[in-house]
């Protein structure tokens, strides 16, 4: 079940008929299709995003479909395999998990704006064009591929070619902050000497407040920035404040006058050391915080009751606003907060449940078996664990692993442990912990893309399997943590310095190839032809390597797969008998 808050505007696009324009009250959001395809499985219906323009909003699924309300329309879109989805005011763009960024817009396509195109494969460089982020803002969208170079399209008027109103901020993996664009107002942050300019070349902001910077983000002629400090308490989070600066005139500032370098929003809402800041979204005029205290924070325009409280007063400063009862308490961390154009979304998105991969490895951490590296707690219990997953786990620094020695150190056995779950699946066991070990570990890095790397790494393969003429090496720790067969044959031979074995079951290469990827990354390479053969074999050697099977089944992908080709196939015969046909009558 779908669990949205909406309150703001309700025009343009209208998204909940027969109700007023203006919905100055949260209220639950209900899709009209809500009943339609009963037989999915209700993770697949779960939200997983929501982002609003200024005349559309997208709704993302957790089955990676999306739907479209645009204007007084109702559409899904027909892109599949959907990662991300960004509205501006002018565009949409779309991140597949393959990697390819679709976008819309006046800017995208002057000749056609409301047919997406695969902007991906305008990037000169082949090699360059598999997108792992991406960002639309007013008029322009940014890409930032997987070898960490940015791309923009869109809109250059100003010289921005960049994210909201018509000006860019770009940090870098060393803190620097980089900005372009209009400074009408001061909100690039450059000081008061160069507002009402326009900053033709990424320039670098000097003036920056001490400390993390989070996250940035861009209203309409105003920013908003968060930074992180530690905590005099070695015991409580790191701190998190917000700073702004640009035009105050429509209250988004969160000040009573204008600033030309990023200065701190007070607030006694913020003051509390318990009370972490979890996510925050930038509007067009308006501002939603959100709190692991259960509080949501707002400040900016409310013409249109997108503040949610009850009434469209402006609030210049921040305030608390009321919620129905939702379930806070429970999982604070799990809701999410999206600000477009004069409407809010308040929303609860969690993935879905743990893959056989993350069950794998916090398996391979309970057990203790195989480990390489201990840690002492403040208690001195000691804490083992593997060399192999924290050195593609944490971020790759020589560091990461001294800050987790002291960050165990100072925690309880209880907590340490915790805080090795995480790392070892990334989920938020405990939101509190993992907001402080966050900068240490790779959060935005899905486990299945952490394996792939190991995969891809010849280096870490210390293991040989030898099979019909063939050989097929392993990170061993890998093997014992997804085949109980290969994790009993080396708990029974521990002292074995021995780095190869024969593998005797009936599997054909091409089959084994399927295991050896799936072990890996719970998916099936794309190019692999799929036959009953294959299925027949795969079933078989399921039971024969002992492998979980909760989530994904890989016999159910199989199948799935192979369903799938078939109707390719028996699409391209009917096209092919067509062309016959039509070849007959000419």
């Amino acid at each position: 079940m779908n669990e949205i808050l909406f309150f703001g505007s309700n025009q343009k696009p209208i998204l909940l008929k027969n109700k007023s324009n203006k919905i100055i009250k949260p209220i639950q959001f209900k899709f009209e299709n809500e009943n339609e395809n009963e037989n999915e499985n209700e993770n697949e219906k779960q939200i997983k995003q929501i982002s609003t323009g200024e005349s559309s909003t997208i709704f993302l699924f957790e089955n990676g479909k999306a739907i479209e309300y645009l204007n007084e329309n109702i559409q899904k879109i027909q892109i599949e395999n959907i990662q991300k989805v960004t509205v501006g005011y002018l565009n949409e763009a779309i991140l597949t998990k393959e990697g390819n960024v679709f976008a819309k817009g006046n800017n995208i396509n002057s000749k056609n704006p409301n047919e997406f195109i695969n902007i991906s494969s305008l990037i000169e460089d082949t090699n360059d064009r598999i997108i792992q982020d991406i960002v639309s803002g007013r008029t322009s969208i940014y890409l930032l591929t997987s070898n960490q170079n940015v791309y923009g399209i869109g809109s250059n008027r100003y010289g921005q070619l960049g994210n909201s109103s018509n000006y860019v901020f770009l940090l870098n993996s060393n803190q620097e902050l980089f900005t372009c664009g209009y400074n009408h107002y001061g909100q690039l942050g450059l000081g008061e000497s160069r507002k009402e300019t326009i900053i033709k070349k990424l320039t670098k902001i000097q003036n920056i407040p001490k400390g993390k910077i989070i996250d940035i983000q861009c209203g309409n002629g105003y920013s908003i920035m968060l930074i992180e400090n530690q905590n005099q308490n070695q015991n409580q989070n790191p701190k998190r404040k917000f700073y702004s600066c640009g035009d105050y005139t429509y209250n988004g500032l969160g000040k009573d006058e204008n600033t030309y370098e990023f200065t701190e929003i007070k607030s006694s809402l913020f003051e509390n050391d318990d009370d972490n800041i979890l996510d925050f979204s930038v509007g067009n005029f308006h501002n939603l915080i959100l709190t692991s205290n259960n509080k949501l924070i707002g400040f900016g325009d409310n013409y249109s009751g997108e503040l949610g409280t009850g009434n469209i007063e402006n609030k210049s400063t921040p305030i608390q606003i009321e919620l129905p009862k939702l379930r806070f308490k429970e999982d604070i961390f799990n809701y999410h907060i999206s600000c477009g154009d004069s409407r809010s979304f308040l929303y609860y998105y969690s993935s879905s449940s743990f893959s056989n991969l993350e069950e794998d490895l916090i398996k391979l951490f309970e057990r203790k078996e195989f480990c390489d590296i201990s840690f002492k707690t403040k208690n001195g219990e000691i804490i083992k664990a593997h060399k192999l997953i924290l050195k593609y786990r944490l971020n790759q620094n020589e560091n990461q692993i001294e800050k987790l020695q002291e960050i165990i150190s100072n925690k309880s056995i209880k907590e340490s442990n915790q805080i090795f779950e995480m790392i070892y699946s990334n989920r938020k066991i405990n939101p509190k912990l993992y907001y402080e070990i966050k900068e240490i570990i790779n959060s935005n890095e899905k486990i299945e893309e952490t394996m792939k790397r190991i995969y891809l790494n010849e280096k870490e393969k210390d293991f040989i399997i030898e099979r019909k003429e063939k050989q097929y090496k392993f990170p061993k720790l890998i093997l014992i943590m997804r085949s109980e067969l290969y994790r009993g044959m080396f708990l029974s031979v521990i002292n074995d310095t021995s780095n190869k074995v024969t593998d005797y079951s009936e599997l054909s290469n091409k089959s084994f190839q399927i295991f050896e990827y799936w072990i890996y990354s719970n998916q099936i390479k794309e190019e692999i032809q799929i036959t009953q053969e294959i299925i027949d074999e795969i079933q078989i050697g399921i039971d024969y390597f002992q492998l979980n099977q909760t989530n994904p089944n890989l016999f159910d992908l199989l199948i799935n797969k192979f369903n799938n080709q078939n109707k390719n196939n028996k699409k391209e015969t009917i096209q092919n008998e067509k062309k016959k046909e039509n070849c007959l009558i000419f």
